[in-house]
């Protein structure tokens, strides 16, 4: 039975960091952008992404930026991590995966971010293993994260098939020897595994 590697983002949720930066933003919609690229698609958050950084720093961080409205640490921590909404179809999708497959999940995510998915996504709750980027140390994008799974867990990369949105990712999976699923939908997604 093959492992299909499930990511979260734009899988099974879809991700608005937008509604983040318009909630702490000083300035309204001229704030919004700046924040945007600071915190939520810049090196700073890959390196928190890869756990280089610490929750609490990361979020103090936010709150020094001349850009970020008063907010105590707590309120920073609500609104960065009320960015998700569950795909309709992801629960029933991945039950039809569990069927025929071992579900693990295969996440670029930093730990407040994970925290919350796991409240908000009871279907997270149910994969067999969890591989998450602050944990090991590497994005998806870069061969050492396929490298650690390898490590990790012992098999070999034949018996693994990715499910991602990004094609970069996807790209880094099958230079690894891992199949991959470059992500559009649930229709698309659950056709192309099982023409794998």
């Amino acid at each position: 039975m093959s492992v299909v590697l499930l990511d979260i983002g734009n899988v099974l949720v879809d991700v608005d960091f937008m509604v983040f930066c318009r909630n702490v933003s000083r300035h309204g919609e001229s704030g919004v952008l700046e924040l945007y690229g600071r915190y939520c698609v810049s090196e700073f958050k890959h390196l928190f992404d890869k756990g280089a950084i610490a929750p609490i720093d990361y979020l103090e961080t936010i709150a020094g930026d001349p850009e970020t409205r008063p907010m105590t640490i707590q309120e920073l921590k609500t609104a960065w991590q009320d960015i998700f909404f569950p795909k309709k179809e992801a629960p029933d999708s991945v039950r039809e995966i569990m069927r025929s497959h071992r579900v693990w999940i295969m996440s670029d995510t930093d730990p407040l971010h994970f925290t919350a998915l796991l409240n908000i996504l009871p279907v997270l709750r149910t994969a067999e293993r969890y591989l998450l980027s602050f944990e090991h140390g590497y994005l998806k994008r870069e061969p050492g994260a396929f490298h650690e799974l390898l490590s990790c867990s012992g098999q070999n990369a034949k018996q693994f098939v990715l499910i991602d949105d990004r094609e970069d990712n996807c790209r880094c999976a099958e230079s690894c020897g891992i199949k991959a699923v470059h992500f559009r939908d649930w229709r698309q997604a659950l056709l192309e595994l099982q023409d794998i």
